[in-house]
């Protein structure tokens, strides 16, 4: 018996890193599968391992009519969706201010919000009739960066503290029918990639030190994987485990919001000596 045994989830960019991870714990907890993904490629790849419990759709998710595609075909597939996941993403590679050329500003943020924030509420718009009908949930990838500062430049920490509103704002319409949630993970080895408007488009974010950046930021001193994650998107999933919960946001980066602590202790240790 698995946690998700008979429902159905629609999951956006699903192809790779994170939301792949998502999707082959939802399959390992009993739930169909549908995936929204621009790579069509990737999304072959999944229909062709999983050819009855996944229907996967090539599709960009900042596009209404093929996010509507997407729940057409899942519902078509499996009869029902209890769960949207908004997943697919971008991230800025941190880039700063200062090194955001003026004139491509407005493209770049053009580009990230219209993935990371309008993608979600687009996906969100078409699912919402047949999640209303099996009173659902909806769960939106947040990240470190929707609740601390330094988790990418200002663009794409705007773009999460927006998800973050998001999340509160659609649980107050949507409430009691349909639960919304968010998951807030941190670092891990992925193939996400940055803006075309900042030349990051072919830059995954796995072509850094992912694990030496992780260990050494996060007070648990440990590399993590996306499959790590997916626990907290299964427990939002659940009916039986979380129908007390909407309007929330998991934050399961690794911890740093505490991660000051041996730096403080060091400091602490230099100025009264032990």
């Amino acid at each position: 018996m698995g946690w998700l045994d008979s429902q159905v989830a629609l999951i956006t960019g699903g192809g790779s890193g994170l939301g792949r991870a998502i999707v082959e714990r939802f399959l390992a907890e009993g739930a169909s599968v549908g995936v929204l993904e621009l790579n069509a490629e990737k999304a072959a790849a999944l229909t062709n391992q999983w050819p009855d419990r996944v229907c996967a759709v090539v599709g960009d998710a900042t596009s209404y009519p093929d996010n509507e595609r997407a729940v057409r075909a899942t519902v078509t597939a499996f009869g029902r969706l209890d769960t949207f996941v908004g997943n697919a993403g971008m991230w800025d590679f941190g880039t700063s201010l200062e090194q955001l050329p003026a004139e491509r500003i407005s493209s770049a943020f053009d580009e990230v919000f219209g993935l990371n924030v309008k993608g979600y509420l687009l996906g969100a718009k078409a699912a919402l009739p047949e999640l209303r009908a099996t009173s659902g949930s909806i769960i939106f990838t947040v990240s470190n960066a929707g609740f601390w500062p330094g988790g990418g430049g200002p663009i794409y920490t705007a773009s999460k503290h927006a998800v973050t509103g998001l999340v509160k704002q659609l649980a107050y319409e949507l409430c009691p029918e349909v639960r919304v949630n968010g998951v807030a993970p941190g670092g891990m080895p992925t193939d996400l990639r940055g803006p075309q408007a900042l030349d990051l488009q072919d830059r995954p974010f796995d072509s850094m030190p992912v694990d030496e950046m992780v260990e050494r930021l996060s007070p648990l001193e440990k590399p993590i994987r996306a499959e790590d994650y997916t626990g907290h998107y299964v427990l939002l999933a659940s009916r039986a485990d979380a129908r007390t919960t909407t309007g929330s946001v998991h934050n399961c980066d690794g911890g740093l919001g505490v991660a000051g602590r041996r730096a403080a202790e060091s400091l602490r240790a230099s100025v009264i000596g032990i």
